[in-house]
């Protein structure tokens, strides 16, 4: 008697290819998620400091597309796909120079920001990029009576010697440096704790610019985040019924961070994402931390302003690098 037994179901297959798609699954919903709370600006709670790495997580999600698409999973992979092209759009633009830049025929200022850290940031490095980098604007923020005094002793008066001063122990001091007269100066506090210093300078042959050292307070903590955000919602908007501005100086926040897009959105242009300079780092690793480097420094230029070149430079000393922007002011 013969006997017949059916073939066995192949059933390490079946689970092999349901894991895989799981496994897919599990790589492709975080990143399209995080599109999805991106492009609407949605960042709340503990989802605020994780914004500023987007752009590892733009460049992350390749992998998740591309395993979707060589395993022909099509709908993970229009799930990817889609995620991939949001996070793209948002983030790939500042790696390339705008077309429209503002006016690139004028007097040049080059204008300078640089975080001391607790004031310990070195200072006569400082003074060397003002010099070699034909500097007439500077600003700092963490600037303690320490750092005032390195800073002149290191020869920044002889480089810039009109200033608006508001040293303080700790971080939140500020300061404005400049080689022209300073009209209208002063130090603001903002609700989160630190300062900014201010003031109106007018470039021979130019027309007159206000110029403010930048600093809101950190988003380092969930109790923490309405002051941030209120923050920077308080930072001078631009006005076309009043003198052109430039905001410099560390805001605590990339352009993943829908306060500070609000805040460009009322008339200025990020200096840095104009150039094709908006991947450079400016925090991070640079005093020695384990942490991806972010771009958190800025330069905010009013549209009637026109913005060069800029570059971003490390300082020893300090975990924040100084950003150098070449700007155009449209001569009086």
């Amino acid at each position: 008697m013969t006997i017949t037994t059916s073939a066995p179901v192949a059933k390490p297959a079946r689970v092999r290819r349901a894991a895989w798609l799981v496994l897919l699954w599990l790589l492709v919903l975080p990143g399209a998620t995080w599109a999805v709370l991106r492009l609407g600006g949605w960042e709340r709670g503990p989802l605020v400091q994780l914004f500023a790495f987007t752009p590892y997580v733009a460049a992350w999600s390749v992998v998740p597309a591309v395993a979707a698409l060589t395993t022909r999973r099509w709908l993970t992979a229009a799930v990817a796909t889609v995620a991939l092209a949001l996070l793209a759009t948002a983030v790939l633009p500042r790696a390339f120079a705008d077309g429209d830049r503002g006016p690139q025929t004028g007097v040049k200022l080059h204008v300078m920001t640089s975080n001391m850290l607790f004031g310990n940031a070195d200072a006569a490095q400082i003074v060397q990029l003002v010099r070699d980098n034909d500097v007439a604007v500077l600003a700092v923020q963490e600037f303690t009576p320490a750092a005032q005094k390195r800073l002149a002793d290191a020869g920044l008066g002889q480089l810039l010697p009109y200033s608006s001063l508001g040293p303080e122990y700790g971080a939140s001091g500020s300061g404005l440096y400049s080689r022209f007269p300073l009209t209208d100066p002063g130090v603001r506090g903002n609700g989160g704790g630190f300062h900014q210093a201010y003031g109106t300078i007018q470039p021979p042959g130019a027309g007159r610019v206000t110029v403010e050292s930048a600093h809101p307070l950190a988003p380092f903590a969930v109790s923490v985040l309405d002051r941030w955000r209120s923050d920077l919602q308080a930072e001078p908007r631009a006005d076309a019924k009043e003198l052109p501005r430039v905001l410099l100086g560390d805001f605590n926040a990339t352009l993943d961070h829908q306060p500070l897009r609000d805040l460009i959105s009322s008339g200025y242009r990020d200096a840095a994402d104009a150039t094709g300079k908006g991947l450079i780092g400016t925090w991070g690793p640079y005093d020695g931390d384990r942490i991806p480097p972010v771009t958190i420094d800025h330069v905010l230029v009013d549209n009637r302003l026109g913005v060069s070149t800029l570059d971003v430079h490390r300082v020893r000393d300090s975990d924040h690098r100084a950003v150098i922007a070449e700007l155009i002011l449209p001569r009086a």
